[in-house]
């Protein structure tokens, strides 16, 4: 359904991607637009699919502890796709938001918990009205912690009843490239469109209301 808000957009091609410095090794080439776990920052990144790429990017950025929030496509087999190829389905990504927080503010616990109150996991390729696999429900982990503690809030929710099932499958990082710009704070510089309105903001109003303790007070 989102898709047919493209049409009238132009699309710019993203520069060419270089290996970033994760710890996780692939045969892929990541983005440019990377942002790792480092010494010198101390800020760690969260890879997370989990439908609209605007509902994430609009929720992600309000929390406390969050320096960063970009969306992009990722987990697929073409380099550098634009946000047409990706809509086919035929190269294998996913809408992704790329988290980057201070974890002595905010955990990964936190981030991946939030991550799977505000989408519906139950559902292979879908997130409501939006159906596909570049729609998908993913955790792309970049270490060993998060892999482990993706899971443990993964069993913790099944386990609460919250989901009577979660096909979330939890993948290492391979990649991510950069959404074009227009992609980017959707949520806040379209607040007019009728797929903000009707889809985007009821999910926005639910994160509000859930974790308001955790909202930076000028988000």
């Amino acid at each position: 359904m989102k898709k047919i808000f493209q049409l009238f957009v132009v699309m710019f091609l993203l520069a060419a991607c270089n290996s970033n410095s994760s710890k996780l090794s692939s045969s892929m080439t990541p983005s440019v637009h990377d942002a790792v776990l480092t010494d010198s920052t101390g800020l760690e990144t969260a890879t997370l699919a989990g439908g609209c790429f605007w509902k994430m990017d609009a929720c992600y950025q309000q929390l406390v502890g969050v320096k960063k929030v970009e969306v992009g496509y990722a987990g697929g087999h073409t380099p550098n796709p634009t946000y047409e190829q990706v809509c086919t389905d035929e190269t294998g990504h996913a809408e992704t938001v790329q988290v980057v927080f201070d974890p002595k503010i905010i955990s990964f616990r936190d981030i991946v918990d939030i991550f799977w109150n505000i989408h519906d996991p139950t559902v292979l390729n879908r997130e409501g009205y939006d159906v596909g696999e570049d729609y998908r429900s993913e955790v792309f982990y970049r270490s060993e912690t998060q892999r482990q503690t993706a899971e443990m809030v993964k069993d913790s929710l099944l386990k609460s009843g919250l989901w009577s099932k979660i096909v979330t499958p939890i993948t290492p990082y391979t990649n991510f490239y950069k959404a074009e710009t227009y992609h980017q704070d959707y949520y806040n510089q379209h607040p007019n469109e009728s797929y903000t309105n009707g889809v985007v903001r009821p999910k926005v109003e639910h994160f509000i209301e859930k974790y308001g303790k955790l909202l930076r007070k000028n988000p």
